[in-house]
């Protein structure tokens, strides 16, 4: 029965984004012209829905940890990832713009492809290897300069709860050259939405903020380590039922 419940909450909530990104798709565009600022407000205006959706209907509640460690300056934020909640969430809760750094293919998708095109995002063409990331470090330069924030996934998907992916340095990599500070977070989002679930389970979903850490002195691969090990460290933290037993 309450698997029953969990699905209707959960297809109530699906066909919920989908009318509200229908909607407000192109309302996002018909902003185009306003601002940049102005116009990711009105943007992730979205994002907000999305999230309260998530609590009254499925029942995801969330709380913060560290969010003062977000400094007044340029930053590159490195995120643990476990589903799509915090793709949603970041983009509204940081002080910031974001821009995230994904495949190009995704701005292909009707209506939500079209909107997050609208962007200041960088989207990039994983088959061009090197040349990607160049283009990743052009373009980061710039959005650094205007004011946002770049985000990246530096286990590059979703991981399911409980484990741990290979940490890529693309991030890293960037900070390094931009001279950039880094902020690791940790979060347990995948305990209440699941990767590769249709099922969404109530619950409290902890965002955990670190403290920024300088590129200076340091190469990308020392920078990575640095991350990767408070992110790792801290999911124990946030999620010690998840972990106990478990080395890191």
């Amino acid at each position: 029965m309450l698997r029953f419940t969990h699905f209707v909450r959960s297809l109530i909530f699906f066909l919920l984004m989908i009318a509200v990104t229908v909607i407000w798709a192109p309302i996002s565009i018909l902003f185009a012209p306003l601002p940049y600022n102005q116009r990711y407000y009105i943007t992730a205006r979205w994002n907000v829905f999305m999230i309260w959706a998530a609590k009254v209907v499925c029942g995801i509640r969330y709380q913060t940890k560290g969010f003062e460690n977000f400094p007044d300056g340029p930053v590159i934020v490195l995120s643990k990832h476990q589903s799509a909640w915090e793709t949603i969430f970041l983009l509204m809760a940081t002080p910031r713009p974001l821009v995230f750094v994904f495949k190009k293919e995704i701005t292909y998708i009707p209506f939500f492809g079209w909107a997050i095109s609208m962007l200041r995002m960088i989207p990039i063409d994983r088959s061009k290897g090197k040349d990607a990331f160049a283009q990743v470090v052009v373009q980061g330069r710039k959005r650094l300069a205007d004011g946002q924030w770049i985000i990246m996934f530096p286990e590059g998907t979703r991981i399911p709860v409980g484990h741990k992916g290979h940490y890529k340095g693309g991030g890293t990599r960037l900070a390094v050259e931009t001279n950039t500070p880094v902020i690791p977070i940790a979060l347990n989002s995948g305990e209440c939405w699941p990767k590769n679930s249709f099922i969404k389970k109530p619950g409290l979903i902890t965002v955990s903020v670190g403290r920024p850490i300088s590129p200076e002195g340091l190469s990308a691969t020392d920078l990575m380590h640095q991350v990767e090990h408070w992110i790792e460290a801290e999911m124990r933290v946030i999620s010690p039922q998840v972990y106990q037993g478990k080395h890191k």
